[in-house]
C-alpha cells in the first residue's frame, strides 16, 4: 500500500468516529441516562467513520473497498479477533461451571476477616486476572465487599477503592483480557513479553497498595464470615490458563486448554450437559461480538486513514512535541489517557491508538513491548478512575446511592500509585531489566 502524503482530511473519519461516540455519551450523560457512554454501540460509531471515509476520500469505489478489506484482514487484526472469541468462550464456560463462585469463596475462606480490605483487593485481582474482565470481578465481589464493610466497620469507600483497584490490576495484566489482546496485537509483540515488562511496573504499585490497606483498612470489629463451600477443582482451569500463559505457550493453545478443562470439570460435576457446554461456548463467542466487530472494522478504517495520510499528519504534529524516546513514551501515555477519558472504554482507546503508537514506537525506537505495556497500563488507570466508566458505575450501584464518586476518589490508591510509577519508569528505567536482557531486534521486528 502506497501511503499518501500527510493530510488532515485523512484524519476526518477517525474524528467522526470519536466525536460521535463521545458526543452521544456526553449528551446522554447530561440527560441523566444510566451507563450513558455505553448506549451507542462503538462499532456503529466506527461504521459512521467508514461511511465518511468512502464519501470524502479520493479514488474509485473498488480501490477504497480493497484498502478497507485489506485493513480488516491484517494478520494481527484477525489474530486479535480469534483470541477474543476464545477468551470469551473460556470465561463463559468457566463461570458456568462455578469457577468464579469457587474462587471468591476460596479467597474469603483463607483470608483472615481482620484483613477485609486487603482480601477484597487480592480476590478481585485474582478473579480479573483469571477471567480477563474487571467488570466481571466487580460484579462478583461487589455485593460481598459492601456487606463485609458494613459488618466490619471499615470505611466503605476504602473497601470499594480496594475492589476497583484489584479489578483493574487484573484487567491490565491478564493474558486473556481484551486490553492485553489489543495492546499486544496492535504492537506485534508476544503476550508473555508484555506481561513481564508490565509486571515490573505494577508489582510495586500493588505492594504499596496492600501496605496502605493493611495500615488504614483495619476493621473496628472482626466480622463473622459464615462457612463458605468451595471446590478447589473448579479453580484449577483458571490456574491452568495462568500457568500456561506464564510459561509463554501459544495463546490459542492456552485458551483452548482452558475451555476443554472447564468443560471437563463442568460435565463431571453436572453443572451442564454436553449441549449446554456447547451453548456456553457459543454464548462466550457472542459476548465478544461488539469488540470483535469493532476490531475488524476499525482495522479497515485505519487502513483507509493511513492510505489518505491521516496518521502521517497526526504523527507530524505529535513529533513537534517529541524530542526522543522518553518524550515519545510520554506522548503515547498522553494519547491513550486522553482517548480513554473521552470514550470511557479502555479497549476501544487502545484500538484507536494502536497504529499511531506503533509508528511512534518505530520512529523513536521505543521497544514495542514497552509501548504495549504503556498502552494497557494508562488505559486501565483511567478506566478505573473516570466516574462514568462501566466499572465505577456498576460498583457504586451496589451501595444504593449511599456512596458517590467524590467519596470514592481519595481511595483510588492503586490507580494513583500505578500512574506515578509508570511515569517514573519513563525517566528512571527501573522496570527495563527484561528489555535489557532481551533487546528488540528492529530488523526482524521480534
Amino acid at each position: 500500500m502506497i501511503q499518501a502524503k500527510a493530510s488532515f482530511k485523512g484524519l476526518i473519519p477517525f474524528i467522526v468516529f470519536i466525536g460521535l461516540y463521545l458526543g452521544t455519551g456526553v449528551f446522554l450523560q447530561m440527560s441523566g441516562v444510566d451507563m450513558a457512554f455505553y448506549q451507542l454501540p462503538s462499532p456503529v460509531a466506527a461504521f459512521a467513520g467508514i461511511v465518511v471515509a468512502f464519501l470524502i476520500f479520493e479514488g474509485s469505489l473498488k480501490h477504497k473497498v480493497h484498502i478497507f478489506l485489506k485493513g480488516c484482514g491484517q494478520e494481527d487484526i484477525m489474530t486479535m479477533c480469534m483470541v477474543y472469541l476464545l477468551a470469551g468462550a473460556f470465561a463463559t464456560v468457566a463461570s458456568a461451571m462455578g469457577g468464579v463462585d469457587a474462587t471468591v469463596n476460596l479467597g474469603l475462606t483463607f483470608i483472615p476477616p481482620q484483613f477485609i480490605a486487603v482480601g477484597i483487593f487480592i480476590i478481585a485481582a485474582f478473579i480479573s486476572t483469571a477471567t480477563g474482565t474487571s467488570v466481571g470481578a466487580i460484579v462478583s465481589v461487589g455485593p460481598i465487599a459492601v456487606g463485609l464493610a458494613e459488618k466490619s466497620g471499615v470505611y466503605l469507600p476504602l473497601v470499594l477503592g480496594a475492589l476497583i483497584g484489584g479489578a483493574m490490576f487484573g484487567d491490565n495484566l491478564s493474558m486473556i483480557s481484551d486490553t492485553t489482546i489489543a495492546s499486544t496485537r496492535t504492537q506485534g509483540v508476544e503476550m508473555k513479553d508484555k506481561f513481564r515488562v508490565n509486571l515490573a511496573i505494577v508489582t510495586p504499585a500493588a505492594i504499596l497498595t496492600i501496605i496502605l490497606l493493611l495500615v488504614y483498612g483495619q476493621p473496628t470489629q472482626i466480622p463473622q464470615i459464615e462457612a463458605l463451600s468451595f471446590n478447589i477443582i473448579k479453580v484449577l482451569p483458571y490456574l491452568l490458563v495462568l500457568g500456561m500463559s506464564l510459561f509463554g505457550l501459544n495463546v490459542f493453545l492456552v485458551l483452548l486448554s482452558g475451555i476443554i478443562a472447564s468443560g471437563i470439570v463442568g460435565l463431571a460435576y453436572g453443572d451442564f450437559g454436553f449441549l449446554e457446554y456447547s451453548q456456553n461456548i457459543y454464548k462466550g463467542f457472542t459476548g465478544m461480538n461488539e469488540i470483535f466487530i469493532l476490531s475488524l472494522i476499525t482495522g479497515g478504517l485505519a487502513g483507509l486513514v493511513i492510505e489518505a495520510g491521516g496518521i502521517q499528519w497526526l504523527l507530524q504534529k505529535v513529533q513537534k512535541l517529541i524530542k526522543g524516546p522518553k518524550s515519545a513514551e510520554l506522548g503515547i501515555a498522553t494519547l491513550i489517557s486522553l482517548t480513554d477519558i473521552a470514550v470511557a472504554n479502555n479497549t476501544v482507546a487502545i484500538i484507536i491508538n494502536g497504529s499511531i503508537a506503533k509508528q511512534i514506537s518505530n520512529k523513536y525506537k521505543v521497544d514495542p513491548r514497552r509501548t504495549s505495556a504503556l498502552l494497557d497500563i494508562f488505559a486501565c488507570i483511567w478506566q478505573g478512575i473516570i466516574p462514568y466508566g462501566a466499572q465505577m458505575l456498576i460498583m457504586l450501584k451496589f451501595t444504593e446511592g449511599s456512596i458517590g464518586f467524590s467519596m470514592m476518589f481519595p481511595y483510588l490508591w492503586y490507580q494513583g500509585l500505578l500512574a506515578l510509577l509508570a511515569i517514573l519508569s519513563i525517566f528512571v528505567p527501573f522496570a527495563n531489566q527484561y528489555i535489557k536482557k532481551n533487546p528488540w531486534n528492529w530488523d526482524t521486528q521480534s
